[in-house]
């Protein structure tokens, strides 16, 4: 009787040690902050968060696709502290389904449209009215439907009296890089994408930028969701991104810091 007493007594210690091994362990986990942000941001989020990560001393983890689909997954469920879009209509969505922590919102950065082939291609444009040009077969765009970057672009078609001309040889991206690689791999003669994009490859020609005038200012909001756990963490990624070290950051990436 004693003898199983005492086992008992060492299985006890042992679980007692197990459970305060497991709190020392949770109370040691770094800090998550979960951010959903418009693909276009990838290279210079990326680069932004593991500086905040060492800084702060936590884990920064990016969800990055076309903002339309950010926009479905928050509304769905998903659980994100940080969203970016590339576009304020993603944020205007959620606002008025109430999942964005009110009065957070900041218009971050801005960007530029413009038409680009791959280096190596012999193709000339002088202006959009080029594109209707036998030559050019087939020119990628994102959907206008899911991606920012897509609805700017058939908005500058419009302005140019391009849209329906042009229907016939549109391939539509998911995304706005995946309306990138359709040049690089040959699968398009022409692109519409952000300037910044350009920045990613040498294989890319810039043939036309188009007038600011020719399409909704591009701008990226910045906001917290209301369902966020660590909104104090997310309030101090915000005005990280807004600081002088952010916007050489983003400055070097293409982008513009918005006044």
């Amino acid at each position: 009787m004693h003898r199983m007493f005492k086992f008992f007594k060492v299985i006890c210690l042992l679980f007692v040690f197990a459970m305060l091994s497991g709190c020392a362990t949770d109370k040691h986990k770094p800090v998550e902050l979960s951010v959903f942000a418009a693909i276009s941001l990838t290279d210079a989020l990326t680069e932004l968060g593991e500086a905040f990560a060492t800084e702060n001393q936590v884990k920064v983890y990016y969800n990055f696709s076309a903002s339309t689909t950010l926009q479905r997954q928050l509304e769905t469920g998903a659980s994100g502290d940080v969203f970016i879009s590339a576009s304020p209509r993603q944020i205007i969505a959620l606002e008025t389904n109430g999942l964005i922590e009110v009065g957070s919102r900041h218009d971050l950065l801005t960007n530029r449209l413009v038409l680009v082939s791959d280096d190596a291609a012999d193709i000339s444009v002088e202006t959009p009215n080029s594109l209707a040009m036998p030559e050019i077969a087939r020119i990628a765009i994102g959907h206008p439907n899911i991606v920012p970057a897509g609805t700017y672009a058939k908005e500058a078609l419009t302005h140019f009296g391009l849209s329906e001309t042009l229907q016939s040889k549109l391939i539509f991206g998911m995304d706005v890089r995946t309306t990138l690689a359709y040049v690089t791999a040959g699968n398009v003669d022409i692109a519409i994408v952000y300037k910044t994009d350009t920045t990613l490859t040498e294989n890319i020609k810039v043939l036309y930028e188009f007038p600011s005038e020719a399409y909704t200012p591009i701008i990226y909001p910045a906001v917290i969701m209301k369902g966020s756990q660590r909104k104090q963490l997310a309030r101090r990624f915000m005005t990280y991104l807004q600081s002088m070290q952010s916007g050489e950051v983003f400055e070097k990436h293409g982008f513009t810091f918005l006044d």
